[in-house]
């Protein structure tokens, strides 16, 4: 633990404005409000579901969130003048347009809806749903390294840390007494787990742990993918222009794509976000980051799994 308080409190240290902090705190609290206020993203923007006018929908929020947030940031620390580098925009841009098309990205609907997929529809939704990010953020941000970034380091922060896992495991420990209370809550049973196995077992002929054991690894790339955008294109790709000012307009746009849920879950993306934003920035490493995402993911199908066996109707 001593290395995560070294690494939080020598980027607060270096970083922290009071007047700053306290007005993108504000800003970011003011669009959280109004999102769930006027449901912006499940009444407003998933209305569009399938149309293009949705990807600009995403497209705009992402961008007024994260352009908002970088004028404060820039302001605050007389660095305006990034915004005049053609490196800037070419790497936010860049970062705006990955982000929307994975946000609106419904493809994988047309391949699930083929006659072979029938009787097994609803598992095979959700799992092409959350591979679909290989060809919405891995391609495009491959693509845009080896074209465009062209950095001798490792990709956007695939860098192997064992100290840094070390330390997020440390986290991820601190955090099973909350997901094992959690697992009592009947509101988390509403929603988890997210495997619900939908008759694939009993369709495919096989034991019941084969598709579980499927899906959950399809559901834990997604998570992996969530990293690449935020910690790893956002923080160690966009801290190559910006420096620290990576760091809260990360965390503006990660608070975004939390909108369509819980607002309990937004609020704590807030400060996940900035807690592993910090951390990839002075790591240089994804890989903790990813770990913390996996672990608390499947522990709470964990949990959920063995809460629904206690009370089987069998037991």
């Amino acid at each position: 633990m001593r290395r995560f308080f070294a690494y939080l409190t020598a980027f607060i240290r270096e970083d922290f404005n009071l007047r700053l902090y306290a007005g993108t705190a504000a800003f970011v609290a003011a669009m959280t409000a109004f999102n769930y206020a006027v449901d912006l993203e499940d009444g407003i923007i998933d209305k569009h579901r399938g149309e293009v006018l949705r990807f600009w929908l995403y497209a705009g929020l992402d961008a007024f969130m994260y352009y908002s947030v970088t004028v404060f940031w820039l302001l605050a620390n007389r660095q305006l003048s990034i915004l005049k580098t053609a490196r800037f925009w070419l790497f936010s841009l860049a970062a705006i347009g990955v982000l929307a098309w994975w946000q609106d990205y419904t493809g994988y609907s047309k391949v699930v809806g083929l006659p072979v997929f029938g009787e097994i529809y609803s598992f095979a939704h959700y799992c092409f749903s959350n591979l679909s990010s290989a060809l919405t953020v891995w391609v495009p941000f491959a693509v845009f390294y080896l074209l465009v970034d062209r950095q001798p380091s490792h990709f956007y922060g695939f860098r192997p840390d064992w100290l840094s896992l070390k330390m997020y495991g440390i986290l991820l420990l601190l955090m099973v007494p909350l997901i094992a209370w959690a697992s009592f809550q009947p509101s988390f049973l509403q929603t988890y787990p997210i495997y619900k196995g939908w008759g694939a077992a009993r369709a495919l002929h096989w034991p019941e742990w084969i598709p579980a054991v499927i899906f959950e690894l399809c559901y834990g790339f997604d998570f992996i993918s969530t990293e690449l955008i935020f910690r790893g294109f956002l923080i160690i790709g966009m801290m190559q222009v910006v420096g620290r000012g990576a760091v809260l307009p990360m965390v503006a746009v990660y608070a975004t794509v939390h909108f369509g849920k819980p607002l309990g879950e937004t609020i704590g993306s807030v400060f996940g976000g900035y807690i592993l934003g910090v951390l990839a920035y002075q790591s240089r490493t994804i890989w903790g980051g990813i770990a913390v995402h996996l672990g608390v993911a499947w522990l709470m199908e964990l949990g959920a799994f063995l809460q629904s066996f206690v009370h089987s109707p069998e037991k």
